[in-house]
């Protein structure tokens, strides 16, 4: 081995960046008019699978380090959509969790994000969509 990159990889990593890319920029563009931003799609869309997080088990979902995610929750918490409470289980913890009007806000944005997650993921066949979510789970473990 000469150090040299392997190219299929190279062009492997430019891929999946550029779809990420892609659809980040046009979920980006239909959440702009409502005032949302990915990053607060994400933490709302998280919460609504698994409710009361963690930061630390927030941040994984958002795709954020820590001190990035706790700026985006500061800005959520004073939008009202969402907000922090301790943990039943942990005093010493606090978890946040999807107000009402951050669940509103999620289902309004939920069809705009589907529609430009459509436009990518549909050009697929199940079969593919499957194949690819399998192989992309494995990078991501």
């Amino acid at each position: 081995m000469n150090g040299a990159p392997d190219s299929g990889s190279v062009e492997l990593s430019d891929l999946i960046a550029g779809v990420n890319r892609r659809l980040d920029t046009a979920v980006e563009a239909r959440l702009k008019p409502a005032g949302v931003r990915i990053e607060q799609f994400r933490v709302m869309a998280s919460l609504d699978r698994r409710d009361g997080q963690s930061m630390g088990e927030l941040a994984p979902s958002v795709f954020v380090d820590l001190p990035t995610l706790t700026k985006i929750v500061d800005r959520m918490v004073s939008s009202g959509l969402v907000y922090r409470a301790p943990d039943p289980r942990d005093r010493r913890r606090v978890l946040v969790v999807l107000s009402d009007k951050g669940r509103r806000n999620l289902r309004e944005l939920v069809p705009l994000v589907e529609t430009e997650r459509r436009q990518v993921i549909d050009t697929l066949s199940p079969a593919e969509t499957s194949q690819l979510s399998h192989l992309l789970r494995g990078i991501l473990a």
